[in-house]
This record gives structure tokens, C-alpha cells and sequence, in this order.
């Protein structure tokens, strides 16, 4: 499979070089400064607000399907990805949004189109520093932005519903998974770390329990004293254990 292929081929008539049927949505969550954000698509001269996706070609493996996706959207290899849901109600299926998307960019389509017959959806999560990304529009896009949580629009199809359940695998899988080895630094204090989970959480942690919690877990392994000019006030430096 020639993975330059042009993105226009995934609006074809036929989609010869996918499988039908089924289809990947990324919920691309953005942390920063105590801020997390979600990126969202934008198709063109509708108004339609999406979750970035693709489809999978028919010589390629699931995961490395998820990955090309967020890639193209984002700019940034080695993006952690964690599957975390199939969607696949009926009542997801309903093609007049994407009738809508395929006229206003002129393409051809009658009721047989692969584009507007039911799909599943495969659903992955990835947790990026959103001042690292570029957020990349495909052809059929004007815009791909940062959202924050607070403000995501009414989305195409069930993506609002897709968000939800994304944010809490991602709230459930933070001590289980690890998920915020991705984005600390090398070194750390568990103050950075505690910032980190509070925003994703959405909720003020008790310092200290905090602290006992992560510290038992087992995963954490001290540096040194970060200096802040006064040693007796100065937080250790800890890093993710590499037996982990």
C-alpha cells in the first residue's frame, strides 16, 4: 500500500483502498499550563464540527492506521495512543451530515456511496502537549483548532458522546497506564505532577494524600533537591522508575 496516497482517495466513489465499515476517531487531548483542550476538525462550508478520523487501508494494521491519523492531524511521531471503545449503535449511522459534506465540497455521490453506509468506530485517546502541535486540516477542512472542554460545540454524529467516554478512560488509566510519563519532563516535582492531575481530573487534590498515593505506587524515583535559593524549602526532583 502506498501510504503517499492522496487524502482525496478516501472520498471516492468506491474507497477501493479501505475497509468498509469501519472507521478510527482520535479524541486528541492537548495539556498545558493547567489547561486541557481536545482538537476538533471543521469541514468545509458547513459548518460541521468533527473529531479528527480516518479509515483503515486494507494492507495496514489497526494501530498503525490510529497512528497515521493522529499524525497527519497533529505534526508529532510517537504519539502514545490507547484504544479505549467501539461505537457501534444503530442510531450513529445516520448519513445526512455527511451528504451535506460531500455536496458542499462538490463531490460526486448518489445513496451507494461507501461514505454513507453504517460504520463503526473505533475509538483511541492520546494525551499531547498542545504547544508541540501544528494542528494540520485535511482537504476536506478549513479549520483544525484546540477546544477547550468547557466549549466543544455540538459535534457531527455521536462525537460529544465519544469525548465523554475518551476523558473518563483517561481519567481511570492516569495511575493504571501511566498516562503522564508522556508528558512530564524528565525530572519533575510531584507539585508538576499533582498540576497535572488535578487539571485532568478536574478537581483540587489534597497535597499530602497526593503525595502518599504516588509515592506508594511505586513508580517514582528521587533525584536530587530542586535549588531555589533556600535548601531547607527547596521540593525533591523525581523521575518515572526504569523498571516500570
Amino acid at each position: 500500500m502506498n501510504k503517499d496516497r492522496p487524502a482525496e482517495n478516501e472520498t471516492g466513489a468506491t474507497g477501493t483502498d479501505f475497509m468498509h465499515g469501519l472507521a478510527i476517531d482520535a479524541v486528541i487531548f492537548g495539556f498545558h499550563d493547567h489547561q486541557l483542550k481536545v482538537l476538533l476538525m471543521r469541514y468545509n462550508k458547513t459548518g460541521v464540527v468533527a473529531l479528527p478520523g480516518g479509515f483503515i487501508q486494507k494492507k495496514e494494521n489497526l494501530n498503525e492506521a490510529a497512528n497515521r491519523i493522529v499524525s497527519e492531524r497533529t505534526g508529532l511521531e510517537d504519539i502514545y495512543l490507547e484504544q479505549f471503545y467501539v461505537f457501534g449503535d444503530h442510531a450513529r449511522s445516520d448519513p445526512e451530515p455527511m451528504k451535506d459534506i460531500l455536496t458542499a465540497n462538490n463531490i460526486k455521490h448518489d445513496e451507494n456511496h461507501w461514505l454513507l453506509q453504517r460504520f463503526i468506530s473505533i475509538g483511541y485517546y492520546a494525551l499531547v502537549d498542545f504547544t508541540k502541535v501544528v494542528p494540520k486540516p485535511d482537504t476536506i477542512f478549513d479549520n483544525c483548532a484546540w477546544y477547550d472542554l468547557t466549549s466543544v460545540p455540538q459535534l457531527m454524529q455521536d462525537h460529544n458522546v465519544i469525548i465523554q467516554k475518551a476523558l473518563i478512560s483517561l481519567r481511570n488509566d492516569l495511575d493504571s497506564k501511566l498516562i503522564a510519563f508522556n508528558l512530564m519532563q524528565e525530572e519533575f516535582t510531584l507539585g508538576d505532577l499533582q498540576i497535572l492531575y488535578e487539571t485532568i481530573l478536574d478537581k483540587k487534590l489534597l497535597r499530602p494524600a497526593f503525595q502518599r498515593k504516588m509515592l506508594s505506587l511505586g513508580i517514582l524515583e528521587r533525584v536530587a533537591k530542586k535549588w531555589t535559593g533556600a535548601a531547607h524549602k527547596a521540593p525533591y526532583l523525581y523521575r518515572f522508575s526504569k523498571n516500570i
